[in-house]
């Protein structure tokens, strides 16, 4: 395992104004020791992308994905895999890597596995109601397309503005690196809002922007208006 491989870092500096973390200290030292905490939580599957390699494995969490991945601790890992990100090699063990930091992951996939058994209560505390885009966004090397709920009034663009969380969830989604597809038919795949490059609206069956009806409003309040 090279040292420091998760090398690369945005540099916007993250919403709260703090500093990113130095290069390579998500690996748990170059020793391989392992973080402070170790195995606090549960565990989930760990299937994620920097940007030159695809890490799977396991991630011991306390609570939803997302909420541990917005912390912005260090989260323990077990039995991690890499790859090449773009899919042209195979996995292979990874003994040495014992913690993420969460800044370093570009993407996050995430399935039934990672979301806690919550009680009716809390189930329904979670729900909000939101309004759903097809987008395709831009996290070099990456190219994610499918649909994200935002509040009504919150246009897709907005996503590149600072934000308290991290990640934003891509429902339905599929990501690619140039033409190949490295993830696909994803329930979910959280994009961290520090790489994001680009957020366009898409129709979601062929990636391509949406084309504007032709004609002109024929007055009134249009819903755009009435969310604003």
């Amino acid at each position: 395992m090279p040292f420091e491989f998760l090398r690369r870092k945005p540099k916007t500096s993250p919403a709260d104004g703090s500093e990113p973390a130095a290069p390579g200290t998500s690996t748990g030292g170059a020793e391989g020791g392992s973080p402070t905490g170790a195995r606090r939580g549960r565990p989930v599957p760990l299937d994620g992308f920097t940007e030159e390699w695809h890490l799977t494995g396991t991630m011991w969490i306390d609570g939803r994905l997302s909420d541990a991945l917005n912390r912005r601790e260090s989260i323990t890992l077990d039995e991690v895999m890499w790859a090449p990100s773009d899919g042209s090699g195979e996995p292979e063990p990874a003994p040495g890597l014992k913690a993420v930091d969460p800044y370093d992951l570009i993407l996050v996939l995430s399935g039934p596995e990672s979301i806690p058994q919550l009680s009716d209560e809390q189930r329904a505390a979670f729900k909000v109601r939101k309004v759903p885009f097809d987008v395709a966004v831009e996290a070099p090397p990456f190219r994610v397309v499918g649909t994200v709920y935002l509040h009504p009034g919150t246009e897709p663009e907005r996503l590149m503005e600072r934000a308290s969380d991290m990640f934003v969830v891509i429902t339905d989604a599929v990501a690619l690196v140039g033409e190949r597809e490295v993830a696909g038919n994803q329930d979910a795949i959280m994009v961290n809002r520090f790489y994001l490059r680009g957020v366009k609206q898409v129709d979601k069956r062929t990636g391509e922007p949406v084309t504007p009806l032709p004609g002109q409003p024929l007055g009134g309040t249009s819903w755009q208006d009435r969310s604003r």
